[in-house]
Formats: structure tokens, sequence, C-alpha cells
């Protein structure tokens, strides 16, 4: 069954290096570039709608990035309700490893602009399903618009999701801040690291475990070693696939944006962890949250 959802996050443009010999400090580098819409919660949206009505909330600069992003949601079918703000919209730079592991530089521009009249707006009619970027939790300044969202959507019988996103940041704020502010949700994504964090524990079920007293449902990531969901007292886990790597940009927010699609259509979570393994095969085979060759 098709479901209306509503994805809040960051509006980010995505530029992807890859270094392809040792880098000359002082001289060039030979290296594939390449730059494409990103943002976590936009990849998310792009992978619910290919099977429900999405719409994206978020903040766009009055520049060339912000049309792009823009118009990449068009292309995909999106609807986007995108405040535009005098100023840069986000860019994140992520260095790519020879391992597939990525380091990354992020200028979030106007993205703590987010307004509570933008969201509300998004939220006033019908939906069923609202998820927020952890990185709207993680800062300060758009925190209280992330969990007053989700407050109403609780408050209008919709389920919920959230993604812990980025544990550099997670480490800063400190878990129990996180968890106080996204309050119980539905569903939750982190990679292992981040529910490492998150609960305390030493190995992702511990953690999925002690996070499901904050959420109904809790889905981690672990990179080569695939995915598992803990609901209740089960646990399901689900290898990833076995394809080359080239980077791993993006294929999390592929992984659970196919999870949480699935689980809404009301698919059981043996098989959407399937399917969530199978998203993120088709990005890590190429540069970037698209999968560019």
């Amino acid at each position: 069954m098709t479901k209306r959802i509503v994805v809040i996050g960051d509006a980010m443009l995505d530029v992807v290096v890859r270094p392809e010999e040792p880098l000359a400090p002082t001289s060039d580098t030979r290296s594939k570039v390449r730059f494409s819409r990103g943002g976590s919660a936009a990849n998310m949206a792009v992978a619910l709608g290919a099977h429900h009505d999405v719409v994206y909330v978020g903040v766009v600069g009055n520049d060339e990035p912000g049309e792009m992003f823009a118009r990449d949601l068009e292309d995909a079918g999106i609807g986007a309700e995108l405040q535009v703000e005098e100023g840069s919209t986000g860019v994140v730079v992520a260095i790519v490893a020879d391992d597939g592991q990525r380091a990354m530089m992020t200028d979030r521009g106007v993205n703590s602009l987010l307004s509570i009249d933008t969201v509300n707006d998004a939220l006033s009619g019908h939906f069923d399903h609202l998820h927020v970027s952890g990185y709207t939790i993680l800062d300060g300044a758009t925190r209280l618009v992330a969990a007053t969202a989700l407050e109403t959507a609780r408050a209008r019988g919709a389920s919920t999701s959230v993604d812990a996103c980025s544990v550099g940041p997670l480490a800063k704020l400190g878990a129990v801040e996180f968890l106080e502010s996204a309050g119980h949700v539905t569903m939750m994504f982190a990679n292992e690291e981040e529910a490492l964090l998150l609960s305390g524990a030493t190995d992702a079920e511990s953690a999925g475990a002690a996070l499901c007293q904050a959420s109904d449902e809790v889905v981690i990531t672990r990179g080569r070693d695939g995915a598992l969901v803990v609901r209740g007292t089960q646990i399901w886990r689900q290898l990833s696939l076995n394809v080359e790597i080239i980077d791993t940009t993006g294929a999390g927010d592929a992984a659970t944006g196919a999870y949480l699609a699935a689980r809404l259509r009301g698919v059981e979570c043996e098989e959407a962890l399937k399917l969530s393994m199978e998203a993120a095969s088709t990005i890590v085979g190429g540069l970037g949250s698209r999968g560019y060759s």
C-alpha cells in the first residue's frame, strides 16, 4: 500500500574525490571527481519514492547548488517544500580511500536555518510516516524543530523514524540528549559505530536490544558485514552482497531507505533486510551516493 511520507533533513551538494595516486601535497594528484545532489535524508527520500508518495522538507541557498538540488528531487518524482535563504547551500566533500571508506568535510551552509513554520506547513496535511535525519537533531539550531515535528507526528498517529547519521557530531552531543530529543520512535537507523555509541553496548546485537527501549524496531548497518534488525526479542541478520566496493558514500542511505520503504508496504523484516542489502550493493560499485562510474 502506498503511504504518504514526509522526510526532513539537510540539503547538500556532494563532491566525491577518489585519488588515483599518492597525494601530492603541493602539486596535482590525479583523481576521479564527481559531484551530484547529496544529503542523507534526500537519498532516503529518493529510495522511498520508488514505492511511496514522498515530500522532502529542507533548506537551500539562493544559488546554483540549491537549484540543482531542487531539480534533482523533481526529476526523481519527489515533492519538495524547500525553504530558500540568502546564503550557500550545504556542501560535503568526501575523500574516498582505496577500501571504499571515506572522510567527509562538511559545510552545512543554510541548513541550520530550517524553521518550524516550514515544517508545520509540510505536516499540515495528511501523512502516514515522518522520517527525520539525525543531522537535524545533531544541530542545536534545529534540534527543537526536529523534536517538535516528531511529537506532532506521534500525536497525529503517524509512524516515525530517525537516522543517527554521523558518529562525530553524535559523540559531541551525547547519546542521552540525542535519544531524548528524538523521543520514542517507530524505527531507528544507525551504523554499527553509531549504535554502540548510542547504547553503550560492545556489540551490535546488544546495542540493538538496548536501543529497543527508544524504538520499536532498530536497524543497524555493518558495512561489509551486512546489517541486522532487532525488534523486541527477535533478531534478523543479513550479509552484504559480495560486490566490488568502490565507495561506501550513500550505501547506508540506500539500505535504510529500501528497508523503510518495504516495511511501510507491509513486507516482513527478513525480506526487507534482503532488499536493503540489494539496494546498498548498487551504490558501492560507483562513486558518490548515486553510484556513478
